[in-house]
C-alpha cells in the first residue's frame, strides 16, 4: 500500500489562519505585530528566503522593517543594529539570516538579540529553556515538524525516532522536543556507523543532510510503515530535492514529506507563530 504524502501548505495554510484570527485581536489592542529582517549582503538564496517571509507576513498582518546592510559590514556596526531594534518598542521580532559572511560571527550574532525578541529562538537563553522543556520562541523548522505530527496525528509517543542532523538550527532542538513528547531518540550524524542499520528499527526518520552527492535515503534503509520527514532542500541535477527518494520511499512508508512542500512552509508559518507570540508577551510587559 502506498504511503501518504504530509502536505506542508495545507499545515502551514491552516496555522495561518489562526495566526491571522490572532493579529486582528492584537491590533484591536493597538499591538501591530513586526518582525525586523536583517540581510547582510545580497546571496541569491538568502534574499529570496527574506522574501518569501515578507509575503507571508503580509498574508497574516504582520508588519515587516528590512534593513539589508553592506557584505563587508563589521560585527560591531551589525550589533549596533540589533541594539537598536533590541530597544525599538514597534519592533517585536528580530530575525537575522543566516548564513553570514566569513567576517560575522553567528553565535556573537544571535547572541546579542534580546530572548524574547529572538523569534528564530537560537539565543543561548532561549535553546537553555528549550532543553529545561520551559521554552516559548522554539526553533522554526523543529516546531514545524512538530505541528505536522499534531496536525496529521502521527503519534511520536514511545516511538523509535532517528534523527539524522546535529545542528544548532535543526538537529539539538528537535531531539529536545521530541524528548518532552515521550519520544526515544537517536541522533545520527557524519560519524555515525551503521546508519543504515539504525535506520531500519525506526519508526520515523527525520533526515537533513542536504546534499544528494553524499547521502539519499532509500526504502531499503526504512521499515516497513515507517513516517519520513525530508527537511533537507539541495539542487541535484537541475533539480531541487531533500535527502529521501520520495517516488521509491512512498511505496513503503506510511508518511511521507515531500520536497519542496513538506517541511519548507512549516519552518516559515513558526517564524510567524513566534512573532505573534513575541507581540503577545511584549504587549503583557509594557501594560
Amino acid at each position: 500500500m502506498i504511503g501518504k504524502k504530509i502536505d506542508g501548505i495545507e499545515v502551514s495554510n491552516a496555522v495561518k489562519n489562526i495566526l491571522k484570527n490572532a493579529v486582528e485581536k492584537l491590533k484591536s489592542e493597538n499591538v501591530i505585530p513586526c518582525l525586523a529582517t536583517i540581510l547582510v549582503g545580497d546571496n541569491p538564496a538568502s534574499t529570496t528566503y527574506v522574501k518569501n517571509k515578507h509575503k507571508a507576513c503580509e498574508v497574516v498582518g504582520i508588519k515587516t522593517k528590512d534593513y539589508k546592510l553592506s557584505a563587508e559590514i563589521t560585527q560591531e556596526q551589525l550589533n549596533d543594529v540589533i541594539d537598536k531594534l533590541n530597544h525599538d518598542k514597534e519592533v517585536h521580532g528580530i530575525l537575522v539570516q543566516l548564513p553570514l559572511p566569513n567576517q560575522l560571527d553567528e553565535f556573537t550574532t544571535v547572541s546579542s538579540i534580546f530572548p524574547i525578541k529572538d523569534v528564530d529562538g537560537l539565543t543561548p537563553q532561549n535553546m537553555g529553556l528549550l532543553s529545561m522543556g520551559k521554552s516559548i520562541l522554539k526553533p522554526c523548522t523543529p516546531s514545524g515538524i512538530m505541528e505536522m505530527f499534531y496536525y496529521y496525528k502521527i503519534g511520536i509517543e514511545g516511538k523509535s525516532v532517528v534523527i539524522i542532523n546535529r545542528s544548532n538550527l535543526i538537529g539539538k532542538p528537535l531531539y529536545n522536543l521530541l524528548l518532552q513528547n515521550n519520544a526515544t531518540v537517536i541522533t545520527c550524524h557524519s560519524k555515525t556507523k551503521n546508519l543504515k542499520g539504525i535506520c531500519q528499527n525506526a519508526d520515523i526518520i527525520i533526515t537533513a543532510v542536504g546534499d544528494r552527492t553524499k547521502f539519499k535515503l532509500t526504502s531499503d534503509m526504512i521499515k516497513q510503515d515507517a513516517v519520513v520527514i525530508d527537511v533537507a532542500m539541495s539542487r541535484h541535477e537541475g533539480k531541487l530535492v531533500g535527502d529521501a527518494d520520495f517516488d521509491d520511499i512512498i511505496q513503503k512508508a506510511s508518511w511521507v514529506t515531500p520536497v519542496p512542500g513538506g517541511v519548507g512552509p512549516m519552518t516559515v508559518a513558526m517564524l510567524l507563530k513566534n512573532t505573534v507570540t513575541a507581540a503577545s508577551l511584549n504587549k503583557e510587559i509594557v501594560g
